[in-house]
């Protein structure tokens, strides 16, 4: 198994500038290139400079810099927190607007000398490292480097989100790297596959819960009562997912699917900050599912939209991985009240 660790973030439990100095270590160590795939990068001053301090000297030594970042656009349900282009194009590497429409880019990993990989579900801005949950991995693993390198040519290359994603799949040192769009709908599945066949404890995070297989699969464990299943969702989030299924009537069945997960297990639900311009971004941000000890962690909703993003997530078997993570879902399902639908 290669080298996988992993910080966890909670909404007041954590400086920023702990986190912008952390991905400012990672990125220092570069010697030779460095490959970034992140949503929204929008920091203050202070943590700007720390990072993206990082990224000029490290282009100014010679390391071959390349930002793609998520371009914009209002149809987003919640809509995503402003990037600055005009901010990230005055840097001086080279940079590429992934547009996201209709789907998001929606990755936050960068890749360092083709030999280690910096992911999760934590975007670069300040609310993210302070006011959310979130999870940073890191692996030190050429084999999962090649995998997440192949997925940012695509987007580099095609500056395209549904022309991404067409990565291998087979295990890397120990562990799977899956990329949506292209495997999109075959992640969905095996998540799903791996909730139905645990035999001890599904933990899960995720802001939504909207993938159909997922979904179906939560809702029969739940049912069955056989295994400790619990987890933590944003509940602002849940309910406008409701709304929108109502709304939209091609989605509704899925409303019965989780009410009977919420109601039948032990979830609990962030009551977050609708988003406003210019408000607090304090979601129930973290995207993690334990089954038994397989993990499954990176950027992606367990949602259908999900499927279609530019979205990445590390599978990996590891007990003691799995505990840690799992715990940190128990932890954070704890601070909050049980959803009420």
């Amino acid at each position: 198994m290669a080298g996988v660790e992993a910080r966890t973030l909670t909404d007041g439990g954590q400086p920023a500038e702990q986190t912008a100095h952390a991905l400012a270590e990672f990125v220092s160590a570069a010697k030779q290139t460095l490959e970034i795939a992140v949503y929204d990068f929008q920091l203050p001053p202070e943590l700007d400079a720390i990072v993206c301090g990082a990224l000029v000297a490290a282009q100014e030594r010679g390391v071959a810099v390349r930002l793609a970042y998520n371009l914009d656009h209002a149809k987003v349900v919640p809509p995503p927190p402003r990037t600055d282009p005009d901010a990230l194009e005055a840097q001086p590497f080279p940079t590429a607007a992934i547009p996201g429409v209709p789907d998001l880019m929606h990755h936050k990993y960068v890749v360092r000398d083709a030999a280690s990989v910096w992911t999760g579900s934590t975007n670069w801005t300040a609310d993210s490292w302070t006011r959310e949950e979130n999870v940073v991995v890191t692996v030190d693993s050429a084999a999962i480097a090649a995998r997440y390198r192949d997925d940012f040519e695509q987007l580099w290359t095609t500056r395209t989100v549904a022309r991404s994603g067409h990565v291998d799949t087979a295990p890397a040192d120990g562990m799977r790297a899956w990329f949506c769009p292209g495997r999109g709908e075959k992640l969905a599945h095996r998540i799903a596959k791996a909730i139905g066949s645990s035999r001890r404890r599904v933990r899960v995070a995720s802001p939504v819960i909207s993938s159909a297989p997922i979904l179906a699969t939560l809702a029969q464990v739940a049912s069955d009562g056989k295994v400790d299943l619990a987890g933590v969702v944003d509940a602002t989030q849940i309910e406008e997912v409701l709304q929108q299924w109502h709304e939209n009537g091609n989605a509704d069945w899925k409303g019965p699917l989780l009410r009977r997960v919420l109601d039948a297990a032990p979830f609990s639900g962030k009551r977050s900050t609708p988003y406003a311009p210019g408000s607090v971004h304090d979601y129930m941000h973290a995207k993690v599912t334990v089954a038994d000890d397989r993990v499954f962690v990176g950027s992606f909703n367990l949602s259908h939209s999900g499927e279609e993003n530019a979205e990445n997530v590390l599978e990996v078997d590891d007990p003691a991985l799995a505990e840690r993570l799992a715990a940190f879902v128990d932890d954070v399902r704890l601070r909050y009240s049980p959803v009420a639908i």
